[in-house]
C-alpha cells in the first residue's frame, strides 16, 4: 500500500505538511475540520503538493524532512518538483 506525503495550503497563506494513505479522504477530514488542530479555522485549504512514497516509514522520513525546509525550498518544491507530483488515488 502506498503512502503520500502532501502539502496543504491554507487560506491565511501557510503550508501545513502530512502524510495520508488516502489523500482524498484526508483532505476532506481536513475541510471538515476532523484534520489537524493546525487547518481547523485556516481554510480555505488546497492541495499543493503531493508525493508517493512505499511505506509509512519512508513517508513519515519524507514528512520530516519537508517540515525541516524553508518556506522558501517548499514554495519551490511544490512549483518545480513535477515527477513527483501525482493525483491523489493513481496507483
Amino acid at each position: 500500500m502506498s503512502w503520500y506525503v502532501y502539502v496543504l495550503r491554507c487560506g491565511d497563506g501557510s503550508l501545513y505538511t502530512g502524510i495520508t494513505d488516502d489523500v482524498d479522504r484526508r483532505l476532506a477530514a481536513h475541510r471538515a475540520g476532523k484534520g489537524a488542530k493546525y487547518t481547523r479555522g485556516r481554510g480555505p485549504l488546497e492541495l499543493a503538493y503531493v508525493e508517493r512514497q512505499p511505506d509509512r516509514p519512508s513517508a513519515l522520513r519524507r514528512e520530516m524532512a519537508v517540515k525541516k525546509l524553508s518556506r522558501a525550498a517548499k514554495e519551490a518544491l511544490i512549483a518545480g518538483e513535477e515527477g513527483k507530483r501525482v493525483k491523489p488515488g493513481a496507483p
